[in-house]
């Protein structure tokens, strides 16, 4: 993670901080999210079943793609010098936008929208987060996550 003063973070406040690398989804992985979460819901696990459907193939869960978030933006946020701990304090908001579909290639773009000290020596960043589908003009998702940095 890229890493700034205290005194810059809002310097970035309104900027794109960039994009991860393309990440494909493949049945491997979205089976064993479901073997994790319990949600076997054909759409997701049995590809002659979803192939019936409008989508035409297996699709990730919802909250698989947005459970790749931290890993996705963890070279992309901002986090200020001398940070001891990171948490993950919620999402704002989450709409997801259209499925991925199974062997899709996804990547995150990550904005930076509020930097809050909460506390002294809390730092309080709040991101836009978009879950690209590569060759789609539509996202799989738009996120709003808030990561609380103690310094």
């Amino acid at each position: 993670m890229p890493y700034v003063p205290v005194t810059a973070l809002k310097d970035y406040v309104g900027k794109e901080l960039g994009c991860s690398d393309w990440l494909t989804i493949d049945q491997d992985r979205i089976n064993l999210f479901a073997e994790a979460t319990g949600d076997f819901q054909f759409i997701h696990v049995d590809p002659v079943k979803a192939a019936q459907t409008p989508f035409g193939s297996t699709i990730a869960h919802g909250f698989l793609s947005l459970s790749l978030m931290p890993k996705l933006m963890e070279d992309i946020l901002i986090l200020p010098e001398g940070v001891k701990m990171v948490v993950n304090y919620g999402l704002d908001s989450v709409r997801f936008i259209q499925p991925v579909k199974v062997d899709s290639k996804v990547r995150l773009k990550v904005d930076l929208v509020d930097v809050t000290e909460k506390k002294p020596g809390q730092w309080l960043l709040k991101a836009t987060a978009t879950l690209e589908i590569e060759g789609s003009e539509k996202p799989a998702y738009i996120a709003e996550p808030l990561s609380l940095c103690f310094v």
